[in-house]
């Protein structure tokens, strides 16, 4: 008795007879080579590339490297015929800039002349007892220039060359707007009795913030080297000292390279700060909707009557949209 073989319908149902192929890593390593290479090397194994395909492949060629030249040598043409247009652009804003600053220095000059010819005949016309309280309040509040020992913090950015892998946790290599809050709070709190930043005079109403990279202080740019002056008792060097923005700030230039440093200065002069912007309160034409809600109610966000300490420093104490704390 003979068996006929197998159908092959039968050896494709039968599960003995199955071959599984190689799931696609393994294949992958196995013929890490394109297929598409293997095909091109067989072609040109089997012979030499036609006449016809040579002669016009070197024209197309030719022709798209001269279309790509013509294309680099267009758009530099293009740049060098802007060029000249945009650095008498550039100069103009600069010499727009410097002399724009030039004429604020002038006026700045001319409002503290104005103001001591204010402050001599009002002086002139006060009693005695009179124009020495007024310039006790004038020294207190910042609108009047004050000269005595204090305390300098020199806060600098750490070089270019500083390896920026190793700061961990501690923040950028540079001076943040945050950090001249936490030192000008501590110097307040360590008794200082007058605080400038860069000559810029702080005020209970004055502000330390960032723009971009700048950072103002009352809206004005102040550039590093950073100095943070302060006069007041012989005990603020060492109660600064102690304070905890200085630990944070000793650790800060640990680990980033960021320059900071105290010293005393026997005779210390901070100028007076620019006269502020007086806003006075006005009733209501008519009484709103709001005026039956009570005496005692007062609209969401709003501070305390009366100025903010100067201690607060604009906002030290609390987060700020424009970035950057420790």
């Amino acid at each position: 008795m003979t068996t006929s073989p197998p159908r092959d319908g039968q050896n494709e149902r039968d599960p003995s007879n199955r071959v599984y192929a190689p799931d696609f890593l393994t294949e992958l390593f196995r013929n890490p080579l394109d297929p598409g290479y293997g095909d091109a090397a067989a072609r040109r194994a089997t012979g030499p590339m036609s006449r016809v395909r040579e002669v016009l492949g070197r024209p197309v060629s030719l022709l798209v490297l001269a279309l790509i030249g013509f294309l680099f040598a267009v758009a530099y043409r293009e740049t060098m015929a802007e060029e000249p247009s945009r650095a008498t652009a550039r100069a103009g804003l600069v010499a727009e800039i410097k002399g724009r600053e030039a004429e604020t220095d002038r006026l700045t000059e001319r409002a503290e002349q104005l103001r001591e010819d204010v402050s001599r005949q009002r002086d002139a016309t006060l009693s005695g007892s009179q124009a020495s309280r007024l310039r006790r309040l004038e020294a207190g509040t910042g609108l009047a220039r004050v000269r005595g020992d204090g305390v300098v913090v020199r806060l600098a950015d750490a070089a270019a060359d500083q390896d920026g892998v190793t700061n961990g946790d501690a923040g950028p290599s540079r001076v943040l707007y945050s950090d001249l809050q936490k030192v000008a709070n501590a110097l307040w709190a360590a008794g200082a009795e007058a605080v400038a930043v860069n000559g810029q005079r702080l005020t209970a109403t004055s502000t330390i913030r960032s723009a971009g990279e700048a950072i103002l202080v009352d809206y004005r740019p102040v550039t590093g080297p950073y100095e943070v002056q302060a006069i007041g008792p012989r005990s603020m060097r060492d109660r600064f000292d102690e304070s905890r923005a200085a630990a944070l700030m000793r650790e800060v230039a640990r680990k980033t390279g960021l320059s900071f440093g105290v010293k005393r200065v026997g005779d210390l002069t901070l100028p007076a700060a620019p006269q502020p912007r007086l806003r006075y309160a006005e009733p209501p034409a008519t009484p709103g909707p709001s005026a039956s809600a009570g005496a005692g109610a007062r609209p969401s966000g709003s501070g305390a009557a009366g100025s903010p300490s100067p201690g607060s420093s604009g906002p030290g104490g609390s987060s700020s949209p424009s970035g950057g704390g420790r």
